[in-house]
Order: structure tokens, then C-alpha cells, then sequence
């Protein structure tokens, strides 16, 4: 300050020495004693001196111009900052645009007298300069608190749904328990599900009423002009970055610690975790707007805009990012397979956008963060996907099943793998570096290629885990022909499951012929064993005598109605099964029935011997699984 007020000084002395010397000049010129010579001379400094006196003068004009101009500018700010008034709220467009044009007058009388030659600056100068920068640092205050009201009125409210960027399955699973879940035969694992798919196309929105932008960006333009680019840019991040908080808050996004996460029960994670998918895609179609705002009002000064960018919105994304690592911290229990591919999907179809819109060296935390979510949550479901036949061969029982009907791991397991498929392409590029052993046996060209993707091979792996493990669960059983009703019944639902539903594609049609048999051998099976020794006793051995044909007549009633206490308790579910069992069992048992009792009438042996008519006993063999036990103490006519 001392150098500047020294220099001016300087400057003042030196024009009051060309003032005299002037004054001496014209003087010395008025004398008569003067040779030609002299006179010259005198001239000559006399116009060099007028010249000088001029410039200053001039230079003195200019600087009265400057004031006058900063005055009339300071006069029309002032009038608005004193009423202490919204100015785009309470005045109309001219006058508010004419607030803007006034701070734009000082700010470039700022930046003319700043770019002032220091040898020019008078005291004057200076004091035009200092006050000008006053005026225009309670302008650029007065455009901060503006520029927060302009955005809060201006502030479009969002329908969450229009911003959704990519289709998204969404998958909610019950918990593990559903393996080993009680004998409720209703049981079916799609009705413990909920799939829901978000169909919507890519939407960019307006953040801020469209009238407005202009307005921001000339705001913006004044601030970064007038050396006020960090307060315009810190307002416009911190606007943001609430405006995206209370989004979050509207999309029932909370901050939960890791802790938070692991303590939940599993309906309120599965709800967590849908929302989050949700919540996510809604959140990058809010970003790609925002962007496009950033862009509007900040383009000329692109750096700027980027960094301001990524400085209001990471703290959002983060939040989301944080809560997916939560998750994946979490048991690996095959029940979150769905949830990780779910939340796996959804980051996957982002990442393009999410690089696009965070493509700076600022962007590098949210950019790292968000591709390693997505690795790991591709390893943690191939991991659980790879582990889940272990969790098949660990589901052990000492009981038989109840009936010899479809076991709840049955159920499971196929409902499982059902919706496995669902995300199929998702799991053969999480699987894509898996190699299946034998190749060439897969040659023929007619084959369907998911036939022999990697995810075909291992669920045709976790069939035959479950194939063991129920050959394992069949030896419970006492009786020999049970074990094949219950075999019989849990392969049918296998090979019902997989050639009713896309499971097709990944098994079949020779896997399917092949277990078809499978089960109609256990029927074939069952019926040798079942009624073999029954049947044994009315074939035609020669037997003549009455005392002979009445001890067979007693103990085929006997063993037959032994077989129908035990075999209506047992259970076939499926109805066509059943019926073609109940079918093949009745014609061969009343096809060596009818001679037998013709001999038996022939031999005279009476009717209370007999008991039982043809008719009674179709009827009765049809009375057979259906999984409420009978018994026949009395002879029953229908």
C-alpha cells in the first residue's frame, strides 16, 4: 500500500513539474531578447509540453467518466439491495435483467481500472478501483442468495418412474427354510417369489423449469467473470447435492451402516435390496439430467462443470454403492443368489452410463467403487450358484418322507433352478471361463446350444445331486414298492418342471426321454413288487379241492386288503400319474381276477368266500394314493 501511494505521489509530482515548466516556457517566450535560435527551441518544448498537458487532461476526463458511470451503477444495485427483496420474485423482467446489466457495468469498470498501466493510477484511480470491487463483492453475495431461491422456485418436481434407464427384473426369494419347510403339499417355491419386471426406455428430464436456465447461466457468466467462480460453483454444489438427498429421501434410500445391514431379518433386507434396485436406476437417470443441467449453465467452463458434478452427486452414489458392499458381506446362502443377480444386472446395464456421466480424473473414486461392486457381486453369485449342489447334498433326513410324495428339497431345487434361467445369459458370462469336460460329445449340430452352456451344465449337475440324494432318502423306507412311488413321484416333477418351462432349453430333449423312462421303470417297478405276490395267488396251479381254492380266496382278501390300508395313505400328486397307475394296477389285478373267481364259482364256493366282485375291487384300487389312509373291515358294494 505504501508502494502504491509512493508511485502516485510520484505520478502527481511529475505532472505538477510539467504544469510549471509549461508555465516557465510561455514565460521565457514573451521576452524580446531572444535570438532566432532560442526562440525555436522554446517552441519546440512549448508544443511537447501542451501535448503532455493535454494527455493529462484527457486522462482526467476519463477517470470523472469512470466514477460518474460506477456511480449511476451503484445507485441502480443499491436501489435493489435496500429493499431487501427477492429481485427476481418481486420485480419484473426488465428490472431484474436490469439489476444483472448494472453488476455487469461494474464488473467491467473493475476489470478496465485492474488493467490500468500502474504509471497512469492515480490516487483517484485507486479509490474509483476499490470501490468498485466493494460494490461488486456485495453483488456477487447478493447473486448467491438469488441464485439459491431461483433454483428452489425453479425446482421441477420428479416423477422417479420417467427416470428409470434400463429394464430390470427384480427377484425377492424366502429364506433357506423353504428346503426343509413343513409337509404342506400346497408348497410351491413361485408362490414364495415376487419377479417384477420394469419395462421403460431412457429418459433425460428437466431438473429446473426450462425458463429459468437462461437466467442461471447469465448469473453464472457474471460470477465466473467477475473472479466469483468458487462461491457460484460451492452454492450450485451444495444446492445439488441437497436436491439429491432429499431425492434419496423420496426413493426410501437410508444410510445403513454395514452393522445395520447384517442385523436385518431377511424380509426386510429382501425389501432393502429391491428398493435399492429400484432406487439405483432411478438415481443415474436423476444424474444424466443433472448432468445435462451442469452442462447448460456451466458448458463454457467445462472442467469446472465436470468437477462440480462429481462433487454434488458422489456422495449419493456412494450411498448406494456402500449399501451393495454391505450385502455382499452377508452369508452366502443360496436364497441371495437372486438378490446379487438382481443387484449384479442392474449395475451391469449402468456401468455404461455411470462411465459416460463420471468420465473425469475427479470421477476416479466413484468410478473404482462402482466396478468393484460389480465384480464382486458377479463373484459372490457365481460362488453361491457353483456351491448350491453342496447345499443339496448337505439336506439329509433320517425320517422318511411322509406318503412317498414330492419332498419340499424337490420342490425347492427345481422352483430354484426355474428361476435360475431367468437370468441365464447373466450366469454364462459369469461363468464364461468354465470349461465343460468332453466337449465333442455335444457334437451334433441339432443340439440346442444352452444345451451345453456353462449354466446348463451345472444345473444338470445339481439334478443329479438331487437324484442321489433322493435314491439316498428312498432306502428309509421299509417297504420296497414305496421307494419306488416316492422315486417315481420326485423324478415325474423333475421331468414335469423342466419340459414345461424354459429349463427345456438347458436340459433337453435326450435328458428328458432318459428320465421319463427313469420314472415309468419305478412304476413298472412298483407294480411287480406290489401286486406280484397278491396275483401269485390266483393263477391256475391245478388246485381242485374247495378247502385249497378257500385258503387262496382268504389270503388274496387278506393281502389285498393289507395293500389297500397302507397304499391309499400313500400320495401321487400329480393326477394323470395317478390315474394312469390306478389304470395299469386295477386291468392287471381284474384281469387275474375274473378267472380266478370263475374258477372259484365253478369249485361252488359261495359268495361270502368270494367277498369281493370285480367292480369292487377297481373301485377300491381307485380309492389308492391319494394320501388318506383306509381300511376294509366290511365288504363294500357300490
Amino acid at each position: 500500500m505504501e508502494d502504491i501511494e509512493s508511485e502516485t505521489t510520484a505520478n502527481e509530482t511529475e505532472q505538477h513539474m510539467i504544469a510549471a515548466a509549461y508555465h516557465i516556457v510561455k514565460a521565457i517566450g514573451a521576452s524580446k531578447n531572444l535570438d532566432n535560435e532560442m526562440k525555436r527551441i522554446l517552441s519546440d518544448l512549448d508544443i511537447h509540453l501542451s501535448k503532455m498537458t493535454s494527455i493529462d487532461e484527457n486522462e482526467a476526463d476519463m477517470t470523472r467518466e469512470t466514477e460518474k458511470r460506477l456511480k449511476f451503477a451503484e445507485k441502480k444495485i443499491m436501489s435493489f439491495h435496500s429493499r431487501n427483496l427477492k429481485i427476481w420474485e418481486s420485480f419484473g423482467p426488465g428490472e431484474d435483467y436490469g439489476y444483472l446489466q448494472a453488476v455487469d457495468e461494474v464488473q467491467r469498470l473493475a476489470e478496465s481500472l485492474e488493467n490500468t498501466s500502474s504509471n497512469k493510477k492515480t490516487l483517484k484511480v485507486k479509490q474509483i478501483q476499490d470501490e468498485a470491487e466493494n460494490i461488486l463483492q456485495k453483488a456477487m453475495e447478493k447473486l448467491q442468495e438469488e441464485l439459491v431461491h431461483i433454483l428452489s422456485k425453479n425446482l421441477l418436481p420428479i416423477q422417479h418412474e420417467y427416470l428409470l434407464v434400463e429394464s430390470c427384473p427384480v427377484t425377492v426369494v424366502e429364506e433357506e427354510s423353504s428346503m426343509v419347510s413343513n409337509e404342506d403339499e400346497s408348497f410351491e417355491f413361485p408362490s414364495q417369489m415376487e419377479r417384477r419386471r420394469t419395462e421403460c426406455e431412457q429418459y433425460i428430464v428437466d431438473l429446473i423449469h426450462p425458463n429459468a436456465i437462461p437466467l442461471i447461466k447469465c448469473i453464472a457468466e457474471l460470477m465466473f467473470a467477475s473472479h466469483y467462480d468458487q462461491e457460484f460453483s460451492q452454492t450450485f454444489i451444495i444446492f445439488w447435492r441437497q436436491a439429491l438427498d432429499d431425492y434419496l429421501i423420496n426413493l426410501n434410500v437410508k444410510q445403513l451402516s454395514i452393522e445395520d445391514v447384517l442385523k436385518m431379518d431377511w424380509k426386510c433386507l429382501t425389501y432393502r435390496i429391491r428398493n435399492w434396485c429400484h432406487a439405483t436406476r432411478s438415481v443415474i437417470g436423476y444424474l444424466a439430467s443433472g448432468k445435462r443441467l451442469f452442462d447448460r449453465i456451466m458448458g463454457e467452463f467445462r472442467s469446472t462443470s465436470s468437477s462440480c458434478f462429481v462433487e454434488a452427486s458422489k456422495g449419493s452414489v456412494l450411498c448406494l454403492l456402500n449399501f451393495g458392499q454391505a450385502v455382499i458381506i452377508g452369508p452366502r446362502r443360496p436364497e441371495r443368489l437372486f438378490c446379487l443377480l438382481d443387484m449384479y444386472e442392474v449395475l451391469s446395464k449402468l456401468v455404461t452410463r455411470l462411465d459416460d456421466l463420471f468420465a473425469g480424473e475427479a470421477s476416479s473414486l466413484v468410478k473404482t467403487e462402482f466396478h468393484e461392486l460389480l465384480k464382486r457381486l458377479g463373484d459372490s453369485a457365481k460362488g453361491i450358484f457353483l456351491e448350491f449342489g453342496n447345499h443339496v447334498t448337505w439336506n439329509t433326513s433320517t425320517i422318511p418322507f411322509t406318503s412317498g410324495g414330492i419332498t419340499h428339497l424337490t420342490k425347492y431345487v427345481m422352483n430354484y433352478i426355474i428361476l435360475l434361467v431367468e437370468y441365464g445369459d447373466t450366469l454364462n458370462s459369469l461363468l464364461e471361463e468354465q470349461h465343460i469336460d468332453n466337449p465333442g460329445q455335444f457334437s451334433n449340430a441339432d443340439i440346442d446350444p444352452y444345451s451345453i452352456s456353462p449354466v446348463a451344465h451345472n444345473l444338470q449337475s445339481v439334478t443329479s445331486v438331487l437324484e442321489a440324494n433322493l435314491d439316498a432318502k428312498s432306502d428309509l423306507y421299509r417297504e420296497e414298492s414305496l421307494k419306488h412311488i416316492f422315486m417315481m413321484n420326485n423324478i415325474h416333477y423333475m421331468v414335469r418342471k423342466i419340459e414345461n418351462s424354459k429349463l427345456r432349453c438347458y436340459f433337453g430333449d435326450e435328458w428328458i426321454r432318459r428320465h421319463v423312462r427313469k420314472f415309468r421303470q419305478h412304476a413298472t417297478s412298483y407294480e411287480r413288487i406290489a401286486w406280484g405276490s397278491i396275483l401269485s395267488q390266483l393263477k391256475d396251479d391245478g388246485s381242485k379241492g374247495k378247502a385249497m381254492l378257500k385258503d387262496k380266496c382268504r389270503k388274496f382278501i387278506t393281502d389285498f386288503e393289507e395293500v389297500y390300508k397302507s397304499q391309499t395313505g400313500w400320495r401321487i400328486p400329480d393326477i394323470q400319474l395317478r390315474e394312469e397307475l390306478k389304470i395299469s394296477a386295477s386291468q392287471r389285478v381284474i384281469h387275474a381276477y375274473r378267472p380266478f373267481a370263475a374258477r372259484l364259482r365253478t369249485g361252488c364256493i359261495s359268495d361270502k368266500y368270494i367277498k369281493y366282485t370285480e367292480d369292487d375291487l377297481w373301485n377300491y384300487i381307485w380309492d389308492l394314493f391319494e394320501g388318506s389312509p383306509k381300511s376294509l373291515n366290511h365288504p363294500k358294494r357300490r
